[in-house]
C-alpha cells in the first residue's frame, strides 16, 4: 500500500467517524461516473469495508445518460474484472436536457437534477441504505464559496444529509480528500477514466471564476483552501447575523476572544481492522 493510499484511507476513516457515514450492515450505493473521483471513491471504499469491524457491502452503479459517444463497454469491463458488485443504468436524459436548456447555457443544473432523482429510485430498488458521491475537499470549499457570493447563504455541501423526500441517505466520504491528492491516486492506480464533458457542457462560469479566485489565493497563501475548509467546523455564531441561531444558542452579546460555540476535541478515526496508516 502506498503512501497516498494510507493518507486517504485515513481521510476517509475519519470522515466516517466524525459523520456516521458507514455503519454496520449498510449497504452502500457506491456513484461511479468514470471521473477520478468517484474512481477513488469506489476503491477507497471497497478497503475499508474489507477492514471494518462490522458487515459493511457495496454496489457500484454507473448511470449512462446517453450521451455522444459515452464508451458504454469501460466500466461494466473495470466492474467485472475487479470483481465488484455492480448495476448500469441507462436513461436518456441527454435528450431532454438538449431539448429544455436554451442554446448557449450549460447542462449540468438540469442534468444533475434528472440524474439525481434515477439515482435515488435505484437506491430504493437495490435496498441501498446509503448514497456515496464523490465530492471531494475542494469541492466542499467552492460550493461554500459559491454560495456566499452568488446566494447569500453561509452553507455547503453536508457529509451527510437526508434527501427531501426522506428515502435516503447521501454521503461524501470523500469530504477530508483534496483533489490533487485524488488526481494522483487515479494516476498511480491507472483508473480507466471517462471525461466528463462527452455532452460538450462545461461546468458553469461561476464555478469556473471560483476555482481561477482560489487558484490565485492560492499561490499567495498555500493556506488558503484549509483556512476556508476549517472555517466550516470553527463557527462563531456570536458574531453572525442570524437572529434565529443566536437565540437557539442563547447567544446575546460577543466577546471578542470568546471561544467557538462548536469547539470540541479531534473525533477519533473510525477503527478498522488491521492497520491503514
Amino acid at each position: 500500500m502506498s503512501r497516498l493510499e494510507k493518507k486517504l484511507l485515513s481521510a476517509v476513516a475519519r470522515a466516517s467517524a466524525d459523520f456516521r457515514l458507514l455503519e454496520p450492515n449498510d449497504r452502500v450505493m457506491v456513484c461511479v461516473s468514470g471521473g477520478k473521483d468517484s474512481h477513488a471513491l469506489l476503491y477507497l471504499l471497497r478497503e475499508i469495508a474489507r477492514r471494518a469491524p462490522f458487515p459493511l457491502s457495496l454496489v457500484a452503479v454507473n448511470l449512462d445518460q446517453g450521451q455522444p459517444n459515452f464508451p458504454k463497454h469501460v466500466l461494466p469491463e473495470y466492474f467485472e474484472r475487479e470483481g465488484y458488485e455492480y448495476r448500469v443504468v441507462t436513461e436518456d436524459t441527454y435528450s431532454i436536457v438538449v431539448d429544455k436548456v436554451p442554446e448557449g447555457k450549460t447542462y449540468c443544473s438540469l442534468c444533475s437534477r434528472l440524474r439525481r432523482g434515477i439515482l435515488y429510485n435505484v437506491a430504493q430498488e437495490l435496498s441501498a441504505t446509503k448514497i456515496a458521491l464523490g465530492h471531494h475537499r475542494d469541492d466542499v470549499i467552492e460550493t461554500l464559496l459559491l454560495n456566499l457570493l452568488y446566494s447569500g447563504q453561509m452553507k455547503s455541501m453536508p457529509a451527510r444529509l437526508r434527501s427531501d423526500d426522506g428515502r435516503n441517505v447521501v454521503i461524501r466520504p470523500l469530504v477530508y480528500c483534496t483533489e490533487p491528492d485524488l488526481a494522483a491516486f487515479a494516476t498511480e492506480r491507472e483508473f480507466p477514466i471517462i471525461p466528463c464533458d462527452l455532452c460538450g457542457s462545461q461546468e458553469n462560469l461561476q464555478r469556473k471564476r471560483v476555482k481561477k479566485l482560489l487558484d490565485q489565493l492560492h499561490a499567495d497563501n498555500p493556506n488558503v483552501r484549509g483556512n476556508l475548509f476549517n472555517a466550516l467546523a470553527n463557527i462563531r455564531a456570536s458574531h453572525l447575523y442570524d437572529v434565529a441561531l443566536r437565540e437557539a444558542l442563547g447567544v446575546d452579546e460577543a466577546h471578542e476572544d470568546a471561544p467557538s460555540e462548536q469547539e470540541r476535541p479531534e473525533a477519533p478515526l473510525l477503527r478498522l481492522g488491521g492497520r491503514v496508516g
